[in-house]
């Protein structure tokens, strides 16, 4: 059975046919294509053609497909057990892992998506302050709670739609400045400091595209929370394990009070966390009354899978080479002059169709997606697999050759060029 098969076939039994809606490529257009394995940088359609992957299924993925010693540490836990629903060892080792790597993290609690992990911290924040307000950035997405789909990017910007039916959030709850507006924050922060009970920030925006702080913007956003006694939350779920085997808040010396992890530390499973200070983090419940649980949280398969990932990174440390081929990639298309460019950081990247830089949704949004579009299918068709979006990073994972990436700028320089 082919892709369009089964894609007529799903829509049948599954909402618009896929689990999340950025996968109907309802975006970029064509039938959606149905995967049936992946291996290192590559993965293979139910037809039989083999794509170079740069989506890597949207970030885990940083070792790339079926990584044999993370599959033998899942497979090994697996015949242990599928998931008890109470405590083991390997959930303890993991979280001192995790407080190892990122000391400001001096307390974890395992959590099974990031969704489930920003709820909880902005949850676990309001309960920490005694106050309801929040300011996140417009076009950051943080998951699909219902409190956080305001104003947010990822499938929603995408879909050209600012929020979600279904979502009454009360007015003033969400503050929504600009990313990267300094004075945005603190004209908010001078008017309703004493009401706000978290700064919530992606520190390296990843679901409008790849968008960079400016110099000193996350410093300005600790200095904003320390003024009005609000808690400096950062999501990263896309940057946690991404730019080195840390926290991007440890890298770039901006310590929050709270962090939000996924992706990478579940190594494919559905695993994520957040943590932080130890008077924060004690106000959760069984310590506190800040109440959070879950059937599957500290899963024994997913922790071993993220245990051995996080391990390899250790051991391996591909972050130089991750961003040398990211930087190969930017400084091609970019030398190229066109109207678009490459936003880049590791191995993380954005093609934008839009020569000025991108510093905030609203530039995002100026960006020629039919563009975007065109490029995706013409790159699937040379045999590359790019995110189906333009408002999401592409990602560089340990298992690409310097061949796949020569090959990459070559296929897109020619079709940029021409």
């Amino acid at each position: 059975m082919n892709s369009k098969q089964l894609f007529e076939r799903a829509q049948r039994v599954i909402p618009g046919g896929v689990n999340s809606p950025v996968r109907s490529f309802q975006s970029v257009g064509g039938n959606p294509v149905y995967i049936a394995q992946g291996h290192g940088s590559r993965i293979t359609t139910v037809e039989g053609h083999e794509l170079i992957d740069f989506c890597g299924s949207w970030g885990p993925l940083i070792l790339g497909h079926a990584r044999e010693e993370v599959i033998d540490a899942a497979s090994s836990a697996a015949r242990e057990g599928m998931t008890f629903g109470i405590n083991t060892q390997r959930e303890v080792e993991f979280a001192e892992l995790l407080c190892q790597q990122i000391p400001s993290m001096e307390q974890v609690r395992l959590v099974s998506s990031g969704t489930e992990a920003v709820m909880t911290a902005v949850r676990l924040a309001r309960g920490f302050t005694g106050r309801r307000r929040i300011i996140k950035f417009n076009g950051g997405y943080h998951g699909h709670s219902d409190g956080l789909l305001v104003g947010a990017g990822s499938g929603l910007l995408t879909g050209g739609i600012s929020s979600s039916a279904g979502v009454f959030v009360q007015e003033g709850d969400v503050f929504l400045p600009a990313y990267n507006d300094f004075s945005a924050v603190s004209e908010i922060v001078s008017r309703y400091g004493d009401e706000l009970a978290a700064i919530l920030v992606e520190p390296v925006a990843g679901n409008m595209g790849l968008v960079l702080p400016k110099s000193g913007f996350l410093d300005h956003l600790r200095a904003e929370a320390d003024r009005c006694g609000a808690l400096l939350i950062f999501d990263e779920v896309i940057s946690g394990f991404r730019f080195g085997p840390t926290s991007y808040g440890e890298l770039c010396g901006v310590i929050p009070d709270l962090t939000c992890l996924g992706k990478i530390i579940g190594g494919g499973m559905p695993l994520a966390a957040f943590g932080g200070r130890r008077e924060v983090m004690q106000r959760l419940a069984p310590c506190g009354n800040v109440y959070q649980a879950g059937t599957l949280s500290g899963n024994p398969v997913a922790v071993a899978a993220g245990m051995k990932t996080i391990e390899l990174l250790i051991q391996e440390n591909p972050y130089a080479r991750l961003a040398e081929l990211g930087a190969k990639v930017a400084s091609a298309i970019n030398s190229l002059e066109l109207n678009g460019h490459v936003a880049q950081m590791g191995g993380v990247f954005t093609l934008f169709f839009r020569k000025e830089p991108i510093l905030n949704m609203d530039d995002a949004k100026g960006c020629d997606t039919s563009a975007y579009a065109a490029c995706f299918r013409e790159l699937l068709g040379r045999g590359f697999y790019f995110p189906p979006a333009q408002f999401e990073a592409a990602f560089i994972s340990s298992a690409h050759t310097d061949a796949d990436v020569e090959s990459l700028i070559q296929n897109l320089t020619e079709y940029l060029a021409r």
